[in-house]
Protein backbone atom coordinates (compact mmCIF):
# COMPACT_ATOMS: atom_id res chain seq x y z
CA UNK A 1 0.00 0.00 0.00
CA UNK A 2 1.63 3.63 -1.43
CA UNK A 3 1.21 6.04 1.76
CA UNK A 4 -0.27 9.35 0.08
CA UNK A 5 1.23 11.86 2.78
CA UNK A 6 4.52 10.98 2.31
CA UNK A 7 4.08 12.29 -1.45
CA UNK A 8 4.54 15.50 -2.95
CA UNK A 9 1.89 17.22 -3.54
CA UNK A 10 0.81 17.85 -6.82
CA UNK A 11 1.32 21.21 -8.55
CA UNK A 12 -1.75 22.81 -10.22
CA UNK A 13 -2.48 24.85 -13.12
CA UNK A 14 -2.52 28.15 -11.12
CA UNK A 15 0.79 27.64 -9.22
CA UNK A 16 2.26 26.41 -12.89
CA UNK A 17 0.85 29.93 -13.99
CA UNK A 18 2.96 31.76 -11.19
CA UNK A 19 5.79 29.84 -11.93
CA UNK A 20 6.00 30.72 -15.50
CA UNK A 21 5.22 34.86 -14.63
CA UNK A 22 8.36 34.55 -11.77
CA UNK A 23 10.55 33.10 -14.75
CA UNK A 24 9.67 35.35 -17.49
CA UNK A 25 9.77 38.31 -15.54
CA UNK A 26 12.99 39.61 -17.13
CA UNK A 27 11.80 40.48 -20.57
CA UNK A 28 13.78 38.94 -23.13
CA UNK A 29 15.60 41.09 -25.85
CA UNK A 30 13.78 40.65 -29.57
CA UNK A 31 16.41 39.69 -31.75
CA UNK A 32 17.65 42.60 -34.52
CA UNK A 33 18.18 42.26 -37.72
CA UNK A 34 22.08 42.25 -38.33
CA UNK A 35 22.67 44.92 -41.04
CA UNK A 36 25.71 44.80 -43.13
CA UNK A 37 28.11 47.54 -44.44
CA UNK A 38 29.45 47.83 -47.75
CA UNK A 39 33.13 47.16 -47.01
CA UNK A 40 31.99 44.36 -45.20
CA UNK A 41 30.48 42.76 -47.75
CA UNK A 42 33.70 43.51 -50.29
CA UNK A 43 36.17 42.12 -47.83
CA UNK A 44 34.21 38.92 -46.91
CA UNK A 45 33.92 38.30 -50.80
CA UNK A 46 37.35 39.00 -51.64
CA UNK A 47 38.32 36.78 -48.52
CA UNK A 48 35.61 33.97 -50.46
CA UNK A 49 37.06 34.24 -53.80
CA UNK A 50 41.20 33.94 -52.62
CA UNK A 51 39.74 30.51 -50.86
CA UNK A 52 37.95 29.44 -53.79
CA UNK A 53 41.22 30.28 -55.94
CA UNK A 54 43.63 28.90 -53.21
CA UNK A 55 41.29 25.68 -53.28
CA UNK A 56 41.66 25.18 -49.81
CA UNK A 57 38.97 22.46 -48.89
CA UNK A 58 36.36 23.50 -46.70
CA UNK A 59 37.87 26.82 -46.20
CA UNK A 60 35.02 28.53 -47.81
CA UNK A 61 32.63 26.87 -45.22
CA UNK A 62 34.68 27.55 -42.34
CA UNK A 63 34.70 31.25 -42.95
CA UNK A 64 30.77 31.38 -43.49
CA UNK A 65 30.65 29.59 -40.39
CA UNK A 66 32.59 31.97 -38.44
CA UNK A 67 30.95 35.00 -39.43
CA UNK A 68 27.47 33.67 -39.38
CA UNK A 69 26.65 34.03 -42.14
CA UNK A 70 24.61 31.38 -45.48
CA UNK A 71 25.44 30.25 -48.55
CA UNK A 72 22.34 32.33 -50.10
CA UNK A 73 23.47 35.60 -48.52
CA UNK A 74 26.51 35.53 -50.26
CA UNK A 75 24.86 34.56 -53.35
CA UNK A 76 22.57 37.56 -53.07
CA UNK A 77 26.25 39.89 -52.46
CA UNK A 78 27.80 38.33 -55.30
CA UNK A 79 24.52 39.38 -58.07
CA UNK A 80 24.57 42.82 -56.73
CA UNK A 81 28.53 43.43 -56.93
CA UNK A 82 28.23 41.97 -60.37
CA UNK A 83 25.27 44.16 -61.04
CA UNK A 84 26.88 47.05 -59.71
CA UNK A 85 29.90 46.36 -62.11
CA UNK A 86 27.87 45.95 -64.75
CA UNK A 87 26.35 48.91 -64.63
CA UNK A 88 29.32 51.15 -63.81
CA UNK A 89 31.44 49.78 -66.75
CA UNK A 90 28.21 49.72 -68.62
CA UNK A 91 27.75 52.38 -71.67
CA UNK A 92 26.03 55.94 -70.67
CA UNK A 93 24.00 58.84 -72.15
CA UNK A 94 25.94 62.00 -72.80
CA UNK A 95 24.72 64.95 -71.04
CA UNK A 96 22.31 65.54 -68.18
CA UNK A 97 19.69 63.53 -67.15
CA UNK A 98 16.34 64.79 -67.86
CA UNK A 99 14.22 66.60 -65.20
CA UNK A 100 10.99 65.11 -64.57
CA UNK A 101 8.40 68.02 -64.09
CA UNK A 102 4.94 66.62 -61.80
CA UNK A 103 3.13 70.06 -64.14
CA UNK A 104 4.50 67.97 -67.26
CA UNK A 105 3.44 64.35 -65.47
CA UNK A 106 -0.17 65.91 -64.09
CA UNK A 107 -0.84 67.52 -68.01
CA UNK A 108 -0.27 64.02 -69.13
CA UNK A 109 -2.40 62.00 -66.90
CA UNK A 110 -5.13 64.61 -67.82
CA UNK A 111 -5.04 64.07 -71.52
CA UNK A 112 -5.66 60.60 -71.07
CA UNK A 113 -8.08 61.27 -68.65
CA UNK A 114 -9.75 63.83 -71.34
CA UNK A 115 -9.09 60.64 -74.00
CA UNK A 116 -11.19 58.29 -72.18
CA UNK A 117 -13.78 60.62 -70.94
CA UNK A 118 -13.79 60.93 -74.64
CA UNK A 119 -14.40 57.20 -75.29
CA UNK A 120 -17.05 57.04 -72.73
CA UNK A 121 -19.12 60.14 -74.63
CA UNK A 122 -19.06 58.68 -78.14
CA UNK A 123 -20.44 54.77 -76.59
CA UNK A 124 -22.79 56.67 -74.61
CA UNK A 125 -24.04 58.84 -77.16
CA UNK A 126 -23.95 55.58 -79.57
CA UNK A 127 -26.76 54.27 -77.09
CA UNK A 128 -28.93 57.28 -77.02
CA UNK A 129 -28.96 57.32 -80.79
CA UNK A 130 -30.04 53.65 -80.80
CA UNK A 131 -32.65 54.17 -77.93
CA UNK A 132 -33.78 56.82 -79.95
CA UNK A 133 -34.37 54.97 -82.85
CA UNK A 134 -35.94 52.24 -80.70
CA UNK A 135 -39.15 54.22 -79.09
CA UNK A 136 -39.62 55.57 -82.71
CA UNK A 137 -39.96 52.59 -83.98
CA UNK A 138 -42.37 51.36 -81.09
CA UNK A 139 -43.87 54.51 -81.07
CA UNK A 140 -43.47 55.43 -77.81
CA UNK A 141 -42.84 59.47 -77.16
CA UNK A 142 -39.75 60.47 -75.19
CA UNK A 143 -39.25 63.76 -73.11
CA UNK A 144 -36.92 65.86 -74.90
CA UNK A 145 -34.02 66.58 -72.75
CA UNK A 146 -31.60 68.38 -75.62
CA UNK A 147 -33.82 70.73 -76.44
CA UNK A 148 -34.54 69.54 -79.95
CA UNK A 149 -38.18 68.86 -80.88
CA UNK A 150 -38.81 65.35 -81.36
CA UNK A 151 -40.37 64.35 -84.57
CA UNK A 152 -43.49 62.11 -84.54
Amino acid sequence: MIDMSKQEPRATAAAIREAARASAATPQERPTRRRFTTAFKQRLLRELDALAASSVPGGAAALLRREGIGRSLITRWRRQRDAAEEGALGPRKRGRKPVHDSMVDELDRSRREIERLKTRLEKAEVIIDVQKKLSALLGVLTPDISGEKEKP
